[in-house]
């Protein structure tokens, strides 16, 4: 829950930075954090990191 807050409240901040300073780049950043805990989640898997993304993939 506390991650999804966090990601609403960085994801408000690119909005009004993108519009206040007429850049879209700063609507990447709400991408890029989710990927970040996308990575972070998948190094806290008592695998090894290769094996584990191999999995995640090989599910259907």
């Amino acid at each position: 829950m506390l991650f999804f807050i966090a990601l609403l409240l960085v994801t408000g901040a690119s909005i009004v930075f993108a519009i206040k300073k007429k850049r879209a780049v700063f609507l990447v950043l709400p991408f890029l954090s989710m990927f970040v805990y996308f990575i972070v989640q998948i190094a806290l898997v008592p695998m090894p990191f290769f094996e584990t993304v191999k999995f995640i993939f090989s599910l259907r």
